[in-house]
């Protein structure tokens, strides 16, 4: 005869389910795709600002080409604030703001190696405005500001003020 133990003298338990998965820490994959809508909007955010930059040089330069008809101290008056407003969207104001007379000037030759604003017919931008006469080559000083805003870098640049 087979010995037959009643269900409730059995020793067994009730089953127990899994504790609830908790939310926190993400899985892997979470965390991959996290990482890449933070790259992706930060590349976004600096192709947009690179753009803006750049649009920024050819609206200066078109600028230019408008300012190309004017004489004598409009001209400079009109270069010396085209030149001030590109940089002020280019580099940071805290660099440029207050650079006034050979300070400018040395600000706006760091691109070239022939100082064509110190030493050459640029010269006339930091007094230029303030003279009732200024004699220039305007083709030249044209060309030059052309030139100064064809360096402009599309990426902005943070520019200490020489001490």
């Amino acid at each position: 005869m087979l010995w037959v133990m009643p269900p409730t003298a059995l020793p067994l338990r009730d089953i127990h389910l899994p504790a609830a998965i908790g939310w926190w820490p993400p899985a892997l994959g979470w965390w991959l795709l996290i990482g890449l809508l933070v790259l992706l909007t930060a590349a976004l955010w600096g192709y947009r600002r690179w753009r803006q930059r750049r649009q920024m040089r050819r609206l200066a330069l078109a600028r230019l080409e408008e300012i190309r008809t004017r004489e004598g101290r409009d001209l400079v008056v009109a270069l010396s604030r085209l030149l001030r407003l590109a940089a002020l969207e280019h580099f940071s104001a805290e660099a440029i703001a207050g650079l006034q007379g050979e300070a400018w000037l040395e600000f706006l030759d760091r691109p070239f190696k022939d100082a064509p604003f110190r030493h050459g017919v640029g010269r006339c931008l930091a007094d230029g405005p303030y003279r009732r006469e200024c004699q220039f080559d305007k083709l030249q000083l044209l060309e030059v500001c052309q030139r100064w805003l064809q360096k402009l870098p599309p990426q902005a640049q943070s520019m200490r003020r020489p001490r």
